[in-house]
């Protein structure tokens, strides 16, 4: 059997069982938190909030991560593959309307063991930064109900600059464009089910590269919801990057979503351009 982690593209081929990878992390389960997160898109927090479970490490690491203490896996708690199991059915159990799982790439083929010996009655998502290999996606479909990926950057200079990945958006397209092929669809209370909110945070100073994004998308926004977030808040490791150590402004916000609208793309989220405060940042159990 084959122990060489090779689960995001950034293909590290190390044993996780004696190492780690880029991710940070080892073949162990690691968690922040969980409980039930009422801060998501309406349709996945919906009533009662949305079951998230916060996982450790990291496939990406971009300088400004907000959950910067979690994606350099610097505090967490272990688990089991049969504790995740068992956090589903608590979660479950509280009246979470779904299981969110938060940066999940690295634990992939964990999480399959977990939702093999329980599948939740309430939907399942995958909550991503969209650096993803497809055939750990295929693998993975089955068992995911609803995907909630990031589509962060679409230049390689600026992929670059942000999380030393040029590569990024060749990933991250096409593992979106297949997440998109998940049917859209909705209970009558408007409890989103199954399908694909896609979600872009809008950088200050990077108004071109959100528009090259939204022209993009336009080939799935018919298959797939859009959310354009505008809680950036400077966090992380962003020092000698100044043009990170702001909010974005309403006119940078404004400008992008005026052109989502022009490029017909309807099925969309806004967010109150108040979200760009650090209160929304969990605060840690582990």
């Amino acid at each position: 059997m084959n122990n060489l982690c090779n689960l995001c593209p950034n293909n590290c081929n190390v044993n996780r069982e004696n190492g780690v990878g880029f991710c940070g992390v080892n073949d162990k389960i690691k968690i922040a938190k969980y409980y039930l997160h009422p801060f998501e898109e309406p349709c996945i927090s919906h009533k009662n909030g949305s079951g998230t479970i916060f996982f450790c490490g990291c496939s990406l690491k971009c300088v400004f991560c907000q959950n910067y203490e979690l994606s350099r896996n610097l505090r967490g708690k272990e688990i089991t593959v049969k504790e995740l199991a068992n956090i589903f059915k608590i979660l479950e159990n509280e009246g979470a309307d779904n299981i969110n799982l938060v940066t999940p790439t690295h634990y992939s083929t964990k999480i399959i063991e977990a939702l093999s010996i329980y599948k939740p009655k309430i939907p399942v998502v995958y909550n991503t930064h969209g650096y993803e290999n497809l055939e750990i996606l295929q693998e993975l479909n089955n068992f995911v109900d609803i995907y909630l990926p990031d589509i962060k950057f679409y230049d390689k200079k600026i992929a670059k600059r942000y999380c030393e990945k040029e590569n990024y958006f060749e990933y991250a397209s096409k593992a979106i464009e297949f997440m998109a092929k998940k049917p859209l669809v909705f209970n009558k209370n408007g409890k989103m089910l199954s399908g694909t909110i896609v979600r872009h945070l809008v950088l200050p100073l990077n108004i071109a590269d959100s528009k090259k994004i939204l022209d993009w998308f336009v080939g799935i926004k018919d298959n797939a919801y859009l959310n354009l977030m505008s809680q950036y808040t400077p966090f992380g490791n962003i020092e000698k990057l100044k043009e990170l150590n702001r909010k974005i402004s309403k006119r940078e916000y404004d400008s992008v979503i005026n052109y989502a609208l022009s490029l017909g793309i309807e099925k969309m989220f806004y967010q109150q351009f108040e979200s760009a405060d650090k209160k929304y940042i969990p605060k840690w159990d582990y």
